[in-house]
């Protein structure tokens, strides 16, 4: 008796040599027009192609083409430079909100373990922060020498910072400046960094508290947090996108949040939610929803589902401001 083994190969889908040409700004143009685009004036259009490059502008295509590289009947430029209009001044308005989250953060921060500690140098204490190792990808981490790497490269620049500098001009001991001044050093990826270093969980509970949200959530959302600003700082997309670095789901809000039909966190609106969650909890009195839904009026033609809001199975956007997050 013969006993068959049975292979399956997987042949992956041989490459190929890229080849597509680079086109003159005219020819740009052109090729949309024969895709279907309607454009009313070529100039101007033109303009705006030197300005914009045409892969960056190509992104907001993908709404108005149900097939690929053939754009819906009725399709206009002005539609199209719209959306591109509307997700800058999303960035913005983004970009704003988080500056002021992350002056919160920082705050906290170094309140909570400078009262805990009862120190004011607290970040110069190896204890307070985990061992040195290496993570899966063979990367040594060790934020308590990565604390003092940036302190010591401040102290020692050719210009340093005038609070820095007058520490140094002025005080021998300790050698390093106290806490708030050294965390006005740190980006907000540095942040997410060191409050994921902090050896002590009743640490990130400080800290976490004060936004009310688990500290595990807190982590998560500081991480997205630093993802999302960097999208904004660089200029990408941040209307219709996946985000590659997704916040968890509060599950257990303290304070005023969404129902879980908005759970899509993978999509802008969920961090959005996030971000008015966390600019709440600090204490901000703030006109968030009034700007967010000015900004949604303003451009009304843009098709806001790719946002990620929901839709009630019947083709309705959801009402968002009728959530209790936003009812202030």
């Amino acid at each position: 008796m013969h006993t068959w083994r049975v292979f399956s190969f997987y042949t992956p889908m041989s490459k190929k040599e890229y080849q597509k040409p680079p086109l003159l700004f005219h020819d740009q143009l052109q090729l949309l027009k024969k895709r279907g685009l309607m454009v009313a004036d070529e100039p101007k259009a033109i303009s705006v192609l030197e300005q914009i490059s045409y892969y960056r502008f190509s992104a907001y295509f993908i709404p108005y083409q149900k097939i690929k590289d053939t754009f819906d009947a009725g399709t206009t430029w002005e539609q199209v430079l719209k959306t591109y209009a509307f997700d800058r001044e999303l960035r913005l308005f983004v970009f704003d909100c988080i500056e002021r989250v992350e002056v919160a953060i920082r705050t906290q921060f170094i309140y909570q373990l400078a009262i805990k500690y009862n120190n004011s140098h607290w970040q110069d204490d190896p204890r307070i922060f985990i061992s040195a190792h290496y993570n899966k990808f063979g990367k040594l981490v060790d934020p308590h020498s990565s604390f003092q790497d940036i302190i010591q490269k401040a102290k020692t620049n050719r210009k340093p910072e005038v609070f820095i500098k007058h520490y140094t001009d002025n005080y021998n001991k300790p050698a390093n400046p106290p806490a708030w001044m050294c965390f006005e050093l740190l980006t907000i990826g540095e942040l997410s960094s060191f409050y994921k270093g902090l050896r002590h969980n009743d640490d990130k509970k400080l800290i976490a508290d004060y936004f009310k949200l688990h500290h595990t959530v807190f982590q998560s959302w500081l991480h997205s947090l630093t993802y999302v600003r960097n999208i904004c700082a660089h200029h990408s997309r941040l209307w219709n996108k996946d985000l590659a670095i997704e916040p968890s789901l509060l599950l257990k809000p303290k304070g005023n949040w969404v129902s879980n039909r908005y759970n899509n966190n993978r999509r802008t609106f969920y961090f959005i939610c996030a971000l008015k969650y966390l600019m709440d909890a600090s204490g901000q009195k703030n006109d968030f929803t009034v700007r967010l839904d000015d900004l949604l009026k303003k451009y009304s033609e843009i098709p806001i589902e790719y946002l990620g809001i929901p839709s009630d199975g019947k083709g309705n956007l959801l009402d968002w401001k009728a959530e209790p997050l936003f009812s202030n």
